[in-house]
């Protein structure tokens, strides 16, 4: 019977404890620009200055307005079940006494994931959006770069965001899980 494509390839599926114990080992470096998304070992492109410029700006806009109430993380993982550990430009967290030391954030650890997109804003809205719909993460920021504005996803429930739409950057933005008035001015996003 002669090989086929399809029987040919092989694709792997690893847990998040397949996917520590490479970085444990040194196959996978500190280094290495990577991310586990679901089940698979995703290569993510280099961080370009306008995206780095906005992740520095977000940070201090976030870190300004949540104080001692959030925890902002800054292109760290979070783990979502067995098989997915995304890497967002920006996750706020529920405050914890140890920031996150003793173990990486889960789902019911964030308020708010920010994925900040130029070059993948395709794979931002395919991929990572309803991965975390699916994990229910209570709200996503879209910032698309290339069209100066921020997508907002909210509500999540069978695996989508019932609630999409573009945030009005000439308002203050109320912070999910923080006290009414702890607002962000995005206003300055795209100075």
């Amino acid at each position: 019977m002669p090989a086929t494509a399809e029987r040919l390839v092989h694709r792997w599926s690893f847990t998040v404890a397949d996917y520590h114990r490479m970085g444990e080992a040194g196959i996978l470096g500190e280094d290495d620009r990577v991310e586990l998304i679901e089940g698979e070992i995703v290569a993510m492109p280099p961080i370009a200055s306008p995206h780095g410029g906005r992740v520095n700006r977000l940070t201090r806009l976030l870190s300004l307005a949540a104080g001692d109430r959030a925890v902002v993380s800054p292109q760290n993982p979070v783990i979502l079940g067995r098989r997915s550990e995304p890497e967002p430009d920006l996750a706020l967290l529920h405050p914890r006494p140890d920031f996150y030391t003793a173990s990486h954030p889960k789902a019911a650890d964030v308020l708010l994931l920010i994925e900040v997109a130029d070059s993948s804003l395709n794979y931002d809205l395919g991929v990572k959006v309803p991965l975390y719909a699916r994990n229910r993460i209570p709200e996503v920021w879209v910032v698309d770069i290339g069209h100066r504005q921020v997508l907002r996803f909210r509500q999540p429930e069978g695996g989508t965001y019932q609630d999409q739409g573009t945030l009005n950057l000439k308002t203050p933005i109320p912070l999910p899980g923080l006290p009414i008035g702890t607002t962000i001015d995005l206003s300055v996003l795209f100075q």
